[in-house]
């Protein structure tokens, strides 16, 4: 079980991680998680069936460093907003090291000259850990519904 306060701080490390990635604060993206961590974008078909394929994926805080320098220094692509909308957190289980935890969410993108469109929609299966500096993602798996996905994907989920 989890108490309320920690259930606090999960929906904290939610929410704030959504508005850092819709603000393009990239350089704090990182700091997210933890230094041995997973970050994972994936088809749900993939998931499902038990197939690594991943559409992006990362095993450290160094490479997700590495991504938000791909991202602003090298990859040129027309410039668009996102937003996301993300469900509250479910718990799925709880112990002394360790909390699962997923949670719907939806990516909306809007490029300057066009209309807002849905860009990914899907849910986040995560493993939260409890470090000196708060909670962290050791893990994040983004798994999207679609079994097509836009070109373009270069902000994180």
């Amino acid at each position: 079980m989890l108490d309320f306060e920690t259930y606090q701080q999960l929906v904290a490390l939610y929410t704030d991680y959504a508005a850092t990635v819709d603000n393009n604060e990239w350089d704090k993206w990182p700091e997210f998680f933890t230094q041995h961590c997973v970050y994972k974008v994936q088809a749900r078909e993939n998931y499902d069936r038990g197939f690594p394929l991943a559409t992006l994926s990362f095993e450290s805080k160094g490479m997700l460093k590495d991504r938000v320098y791909g991202m602003t220094e090298t990859i040129f692509h027309d410039p668009y907003y996102q937003r996301h909308v993300v469900g509250a957190p479910r718990i799925v289980s709880v112990d002394d090291a360790r909390i699962q935890a997923e949670a719907n969410y939806a990516v909306f993108r809007t490029k300057p000259d066009e209309m807002t469109t849905v860009f990914n929609v899907g849910r986040y299966i995560d493993t939260i850990v409890r470090t000196d500096s708060g909670l962290k993602f050791e893990s994040r798996l983004c798994v999207f519904d679609s079994e097509m996905i836009a070109n373009s994907l270069i902000y994180p989920i």
